[in-house]
């Protein structure tokens, strides 16, 4: 894709009513509709969905595929897809637009900045699909101790999170970070979930990065933990 169309698209979303975005990098404040500024900390529900469903977020949406499969299946729950990639979350935004799907957004934000954006316990579930592994840089990984840390306070009690990838030094990893976390609970994990029957139906949602690695011949993993307390 050409520099100019990513920043046609990067000023396209900024007017997406379903997109909101980072106003000052450290700050709460978020962009809506190009020029507004809003505080959403606690008010995703009622100001955003205008709603009082569970509110669910993808993190390294990307396009925004399990976002949107998410909230094509369930239609009584929110989705909130997560990226600092605006060029990526146009893809997702613009088709939750053409469909009229109320129950998506999306937030481009950097993701070790997501506790400035919720409050204490506003999400009750966490998707974290094919992040970067960052294999030289521990301290990026999405599930780091750092990372964490931000999720268990946003989270509610007993609020489970998803991980789906295809690298193994990065499965394992996650695996042993969180089972050495006094805050999580492992409830399941798989290093190849299509080989057998899959764990939940949800894993059937195919992102663009999961069509390439399964083309490729990798296989694919799954890790489910929840919040303790």
């Amino acid at each position: 894709m050409s520099r100019r169309r990513k920043l046609e698209k990067f000023a396209e979303i900024l007017n997406y009513p379903n997109v909101y975005e980072y106003s000052q990098i450290g700050k709460h404040l978020l962009k809506a509709n190009k020029f507004d500024e809003v505080d959403l900390r606690g008010k995703w529900r009622l100001e955003v969905f205008k709603n009082e469903y569970p509110i669910i977020l993808e993190l390294a949406c990307g396009r925004g595929e399990y976002t949107l499969g998410l909230a094509e299946r369930y239609p009584e729950m929110n989705f909130i897809g997560v990226d600092i990639k605006g060029a990526r979350i146009w893809q997702g935004a613009t088709k939750a637009i053409e469909t009229k799907m109320s129950n998506a957004a999306f937030l481009r934000i950097r993701i070790e900045q997501i506790e400035l954006y919720f409050d204490q316990g506003e999400i009750d579930q966490i998707w974290i699909t094919f992040p970067d592994p960052f294999a030289a840089k521990e301290n990026r990984r999405t599930t780091c101790p750092r990372f964490l840390d931000r999720y268990y306070r946003i989270v509610k009690s007993e609020g489970k999170i998803h991980l789906k990838t295809d690298d193994d030094d990065f499965f394992k990893y996650s695996l042993e970070t969180i089972k050495g976390n006094k805050n999580y609970d492992v409830l399941y994990e798989n290093d190849n979930i299509y080989g057998q029957e899959l764990y939940t139906q949800d894993l059937e949602i195919k992102t663009y990065y999961e069509l390439d690695h399964l083309a490729k011949g990798k296989t694919i993993k799954y890790l489910l933990f929840a919040k303790i307390g």
